[in-house]
């Protein structure tokens, strides 16, 4: 199992460097050169779905406070990003550590917290009694609101990184095992491998854009 689990080992060095982290950045490195190409068809590709999730975060957000859409949907191009690249051989899994999602969702929740008690307190107060609630069960529900907002981060954090170790310890206990097949059912195996594999890239995917509409719909409330 020590062995299994070394793929997520942040510590590995090389060349006593440790460059792990590094994967994190390295696609950040190549996205501005799409502000100073000229209009192509990559471009265009990828105007399309940014514009969709920005009429959608809008419509979250009730339409105010427009510009913080685009702060969520670059949350969901670096999370969706590194997602992404951790499906390549050799590539260090940033996203499935808790402190890399732990540090994208602490903040941004406590950021939301301390404004809208801060600024929104009469409306922060409503929130822990929900409309209809019996006079009786009023003090647990505002114990049971208080916890679910303060588990947000948490549930965030571990959501991500559950998954991405999910999927990744699938396709390397069946990696694992090929070894001991025969060529028959090697060539089953590759194919389960190249279905799982689309899914991960699926689940990468959704993965972001469920962070990225989970801290909307936070935000949304605050407001």
């Amino acid at each position: 199992m020590t062995n299994l689990f070394s793929i997520f080992d942040p510590s590995t060095s090389i060349f006593e460097l440790k460059m792990n982290w590094m994967t994190t950045i390295i696609v950040m490195m190549l996205l501005p050169t799409s502000f100073w190409l000229m209009n192509n068809r990559y471009s265009m590709m990828w105007t399309k779905p940014i514009n969709i999730l920005h009429n959608e975060f809008n419509t979250l957000l009730n339409n105010k406070n427009k510009s913080m859409s685009m702060m969520f949907i670059t949350l969901f191009t670096l999370i969706m990003l590194n997602n992404l690249m951790s499906l390549f051989p050799y590539i260090f899994t940033v996203t499935s550590h808790l402190s890399t999602t732990l540090t994208l969702a602490l903040p941004l929740w406590l950021t939301l917290m301390l404004y809208g008690w801060m600024i929104n307190t009469e409306n922060m107060f409503m929130h822990l009694v929900p409309t209809g609630t019996p006079t009786v069960l009023m003090p647990f529900m505002v114990c049971i609101e208080t916890i679910s907002n303060i588990i947000r981060p948490m549930t965030l954090s571990v959501r991500l990184a559950a998954n991405m170790i999910a999927g990744h310890l699938i396709m390397t206990l069946l990696g694992n095992t090929a070894m001991m097949m025969t060529m028959n059912t090697l060539m089953v195996m590759l194919m389960i491998q190249m279905l799982l594999l689309m899914l991960e890239a699926a689940v990468a995917i959704i993965q972001g854009y469920v962070f990225a509409v989970l801290m909307t719909l936070y935000t949304s409330e605050v407001n």
